[in-house]
């Protein structure tokens, strides 16, 4: 049927949508109302199951990367089909994408960019070299230096003239390439700022700590350390807890003492953070990093890992609070010049980095004129 307006503009009206099924009986359509319902409950509860087999086995789009071009495009296309039916947002919801990423890979699609490209060592030259990388996965997951935590062994490999690279780089490492650290707590499973002296020999922390062993044993490991250079100057284990033992700690460490000495003041309460707070920082550590990571079950195995723990603490680890020097160094007064010499060493590593990688090439600067140049002019 058709009309025309005073302006003559021709309006069209279609066949009303089902007049076809006025012939059909009720019953009829009824039954097929019936199974199309039954056909839309099959397919909600399938889609369900997919979406939680997807979100438990982990397939998922958020925080990961996908490199390959030739994927991407066939997710694009996968998502302008059941756009035709769904909307954008709830398409890109189901499957985790985000609406930047999207529009992103868009973009990259038109200029048959979609995939992505290894990093140029030339044009990100201050990126660690691939045997940096190494040299720290190694340090990483040796069963050797486990005691230590991650930020202290890159201070440690410093020291070592191993590679300068910084904790958080470490970190970022361990973490994205999935290195797992030898830690794993075998002993089954408290925590600020005290008192804090001038010089070495000025305050004392003296304290003493349980360890249970694997058959219910209790052992009580009595221990002096030093406010300023947190060196552990002494320590005693033993099977009963008696006063006796303080008394023989202390006269232990204060073996140590030069002849002019001003008295000592000695800090002793029992697992008290607030006050102890530096001999507490020392038993977690020894607990944490070393003890809970040995199975513990005779009280010669607890003494021969103290001791080990205590060798490394006072002259191989870098503390933190003494610009990355041993206890044992800043008792005596020695590697002073340690902040200076790493901060050095680190400047000249960065260097040696960066020309390493400028002389590196790769696909990309291969077949640029940029690359002819140099290889001329390494020739």
């Amino acid at each position: 049927m058709e009309f025309s307006t005073p302006w003559t503009i021709p309006l069209r009206f279609r066949t009303a949508v089902g007049t076809e099924s006025v012939t059909r009986t009720e019953i009829e359509l009824y039954s097929e109302s019936a199974k199309l319902r039954h056909r839309v409950r099959v397919l909600q509860a399938v889609m369900c199951l997919l979406l939680v087999l997807i979100r438990v086995t982990g397939c998922r789009l958020e925080g990961e990367r996908l490199p390959d071009g030739a994927a991407k495009r066939r997710l694009l296309e996968a998502i302008d089909k059941a756009t035709k039916t769904l909307a954008l947002a709830s398409v890109l919801k189901a499957i985790g994408l985000s609406i930047s990423r999207y529009h992103g890979w868009h973009r990259r699609d038109k200029a048959c960019e979609l995939t992505d490209r290894s990093s140029c060592p030339k044009k990100s030259p201050g990126q660690l070299t691939a045997t940096e990388v190494e040299a720290i996965r190694q340090l990483a997951t040796s069963d050797d230096y486990r005691h230590m935590p991650t930020s202290m062994l890159s201070r440690f490999a410093q020291r070592a003239e191993k590679v300068y690279a910084s904790a958080s780089t470490w970190l970022r490492l361990v973490r994205e390439r999935g290195w797992r650290r030898p830690r794993t707590r075998v002993h089954p499973g408290k925590p600020t700022l005290g008192i804090r002296a001038t010089r070495s020999n000025e305050v004392w922390h003296i304290d003493v700590t349980v360890i249970r062993l694997l058959n219910g044993t209790k052992l009580s490991l009595h221990g002096v350390v030093d406010n300023s250079s947190r060196r552990l100057l002494a320590w005693k284990l033993v099977k009963k807890l008696s006063p006796t033992t303080t008394c023989e700690v202390l006269a232990e460490a204060a073996k140590q003492l030069p002849q002019v000495q001003s008295p000592v003041t000695v800090l002793a309460q029992v697992e008290i953070v607030e006050s102890n707070s530096a001999i507490e920082a020392w038993w977690r550590g020894l607990k944490k990093f070393w003890l809970y990571l040995n199975v513990l079950d005779t009280e010669f195995a607890v003494r021969r890992l103290v001791d080990f723990y205590v060798q490394q603490y006072n002259e191989v680890s870098p503390h933190s609070a003494l610009n990355w020097r041993t206890p044992h160094e800043v008792s005596f007064g020695r590697a002073v010049d340690v902040p200076s010499l790493l901060e050095k060493s680190r400047r000249m590593a960065r260097e040696a980095r960066m020309a390493a990688n400028r002389a590196t090439t790769c696909e990309t600067c291969r077949g640029s004129p940029a690359s002819f140049t140099v290889l001329e002019e390494a020739a």
